[in-house]
């Protein structure tokens, strides 16, 4: 608790890196911290950064006001990608792939849900966190690394994630089947979302080394915890009154604001090779929770990546040629 109290009062260094020239995507840019991470992005002279929103309307409305605050129009340009549908998916990867280069995706977008439901034959927050963020991100792996050698430049693919992964429970992890006994209605879902940035977390430990392995030209991997901060990522919670007047009180004392915890975006997204496949924490490289560096880990990961695979091939048979 000391450590996350302190990391939750540190100063972030304020983003200097320079972005000329680049293309940025940032995926749920409309609010909260990718809208501030895609304010950063245009306002470090990025040539294009473009705003991967649900809502056109909700994207075209951030974009208004980037471009007022920044004072740079033309920049921001707002593409629909909604995390529910697999289509949509496929779709703005195909958009994307018609871009003279790709620099930079940041994979920002999740759901926090407290109510089971399932969206694609699997529980949501799993689909759209952890099953839609993957397929987004291999499926643009070609395209990343297209631009690589088209401008003999090393990409960037930064997935957001958490540090709540540490207080997971994770009692799935015992289960036959990890991915089926996700989609158990009787789910602790207050426990669903630490879940799925966990799952997060072990696949890109796995993914990572593999795509070194792959003798294609090099994208860097890593994944970043923004910290508690005040967003809408919890606005689920209104529908719990009592839950929400005491999350509410907490991040009123502890949060930090959603422009502080973006400044971690640049500073992932311009990172070294050393930090394929690290977590990022306060601008810094991290370590990950200590369960998560354990043996008993290295198995469960194994088994996340290759369920996970599993599924990924059903959605886009020979993906896994992509990596």
């Amino acid at each position: 608790m000391f450590e996350f109290i302190r990391s939750q009062f540190t100063k972030l260094p304020y983003p200097t890196q320079d972005y000329t020239g680049k293309t940025v995507i940032v995926t749920g840019a409309n609010v909260g911290l990718g809208l501030e991470a895609a304010r950063h992005f245009v306002r470090l002279n990025a040539a294009k950064v473009i705003l991967a929103c649900r809502s056109i309307e909700k994207g075209e409305a951030a974009k208004e006001d980037i471009d007022t605050t920044t004072k740079r129009k033309g920049v921001a340009e707002v593409w629909q990608l909604d995390l529910s549908s697999y289509e949509s998916i496929r779709d703005f990867c195909k958009r994307a792939d018609k871009l003279d280069r790709v620099d930079v995706l940041v994979e920002n977008a999740a759901v926090a849900r407290l109510s089971y439901s399932q969206i694609q034959g699997h529980e949501a927050t799993v689909t759209v966190n952890v099953i839609s963020t993957f397929l987004t991100a291999l499926l643009m792996l070609p395209v990343l690394r297209k631009s690589a050698t088209r401008h003999n430049i090393t990409p960037h693919l930064v997935v957001v994630s958490s540090e709540v992964h540490a207080g997971a429970k994770f009692k799935e992890q015992n289960a036959p089947e990890i991915f089926k006994e996700l989609d158990n209605e009787k789910s602790d879902m207050m426990d669903r979302y630490p879940v799925s940035k966990l799952l997060e977390m072990l696949f890109i430990r796995e993914l990572a080394p593999k795509m070194t392995q792959s003798g294609k030209p090099p994208v860097i991997l890593n994944m970043l915890n923004p910290g508690l901060c005040h967003s809408e990522l919890s606005r689920d919670m209104r529908k719990n009154v009592l839950l929400w007047l005491i999350v509410g009180t907490f991040k009123a004392i502890m949060a930090r604001t959603t422009e502080m915890g973006s400044r971690n975006y640049p500073f992932a997204a311009t990172a070294t090779s050393d930090t394929h496949g690290k977590y990022f924490s306060n601008c810094v490289v991290a370590k990950e929770s200590a369960w998560v560096r354990s043996e008993k880990s290295a198995e469960t990961q194994k088994r996340v990546y290759s369920e996970l695979m599993a599924i990924l091939e059903d959605i886009e048979p020979g993906i896994s040629n992509n990596i």
